[in-house]
């Protein structure tokens, strides 16, 4: 499905968000020769739209024969190219051969988001169950989910984190029952600490420090999961956050955020937010997924030279009245630059809600 089709939404849209995601990298060496793949581009979903989608990049980057892809609207500067990966995730890759000091990449857009569908949790099937469905067998039909399932870097299966799981996921427990469960024992078990663990932290460590980012809390609820045999998938995106009574929002102060969702053969895939330990809903906006956060990280890259460089990242998310009180509804700076990436993007630091 392009961006140009109407997707079918549930329900009526109860939230419209503006989102700014900036990156930046100021190099302490120039850079010869870079290419990049970006992740910033949101995909639309039953419960969300997005509108005026724009990307930036500076400096501009190489032109490139490649087209973009058929349908696809120019939304993106001369030589950034466009596909979709294995999961339906857009992609843009880019190069740069000429030496340059500074690299900003720039996405903005909005997003309708309706509220989650309510859940009969205790009428989906005993996890016993759906395990034993999502296990191979020759010559039997698999479900998609069953990907999900198998382990991954970020996330593999594990006795430890097994043990962790079967202190919810009891014999007969429904699988939504377990996964709520599950990441409400996370939130509590777990301290939100930004520089206990690293982008590169897998699940048994992040398990064993019981502390870490957002990144940190939704690869261990999957690493969790299917170590029981169960499927869960890793999601990118941003969260809107409440700044505190009587203080205005701060443009640039929010950030990257990640959640999980878990497939149950009644009710498809669910999303939850370990991190705040809710349900995801309309403050949500859905950016990426796929097993873990190496399949859906916003910006990465190779170049040569560039020395050490730590990413400044700034991102808003506002509801669009506010946005329009400052005069930035608008679609913001057309597309004329590109979008580099040298290294992933710092984990995602979105502070939980206590």
């Amino acid at each position: 499905m392009t961006d140009s089709e109407k997707p079918v939404i549930r329900g009526v849209p109860i939230r419209i968000l503006r989102v700014e995601h900036e990156t930046r990298y100021r190099y302490d060496a120039p850079v010869e020769l870079a290419n990049h793949m970006a992740r910033l581009r949101p995909r639309h979903t039953a419960t969300q739209r997005i509108r005026d989608w724009h990307l930036v990049v500076e400096p501009l980057p190489d032109a490139s024969p490649e087209g973009e892809e058929p349908g696809a609207p120019q939304v993106v500067p001369p030589g950034v190219h466009q596909s979709r990966d294995t999961w339906g995730n857009w992609r843009a890759t880019f190069s740069h051969s000429r030496v340059h000091d500074q690299l900003v990449v720039r996405s903005t857009f909005q997003a309708q988001v309706c509220a989650a569908v309510s859940l009969q949790m205790l009428n989906s099937p005993a996890w016993e169950k759906v395990a034993e469905r999502l296990r191979y067998r020759a010559r039997v039909p698999l479900d998609d989910a069953l990907e999900f399932a198998l382990p991954s870097a970020y996330a593999p299966r594990d006795a430890a984190l097994a043990a962790f799981a079967n202190e919810v996921f009891v014999p007969g427990t429904p699988l939504l029952a377990g996964a709520f469960a599950l990441m409400h024992l996370i939130h509590r078990r777990f301290e939100y600490r930004p520089s206990a663990t690293s982008v590169s932290t897998r699940a048994p460590e992040a398990l064993a420090q019981r502390r870490g980012v957002c990144q940190d809390f939704a690869h261990v609820m999957i690493g969790a999961m299917r170590s029981l045999g169960l499927s869960a998938r890793y999601v990118s995106g941003y969260l809107l956050t409440q700044p505190p009574p009587g203080q205005p929002r701060l443009v640039g102060a929010d950030a990257s955020h990640a959640w999980v969702q878990v497939w149950c053969p009644v009710h498809g895939w669910v999303a939850l937010d370990p991190t705040n330990a809710v349900l995801v809903g309309p403050d949500h906006v859905t950016l990426a997924w796929g097993r873990d956060y190496e399949d859906v990280a916003p910006l990465r890259g190779v170049i040569r030279g560039g020395g050490r460089a730590i990413p400044e990242v700034a991102v808003t998310v506002e509801p669009i009245e506010v946005a329009a009180a400052r005069g930035a509804c608008a679609p913001v700076r057309p597309p004329g630059a590109a979008v580099p990436a040298a290294r992933p993007a710092a984990a995602p630091v979105t502070p939980p809600r206590r």
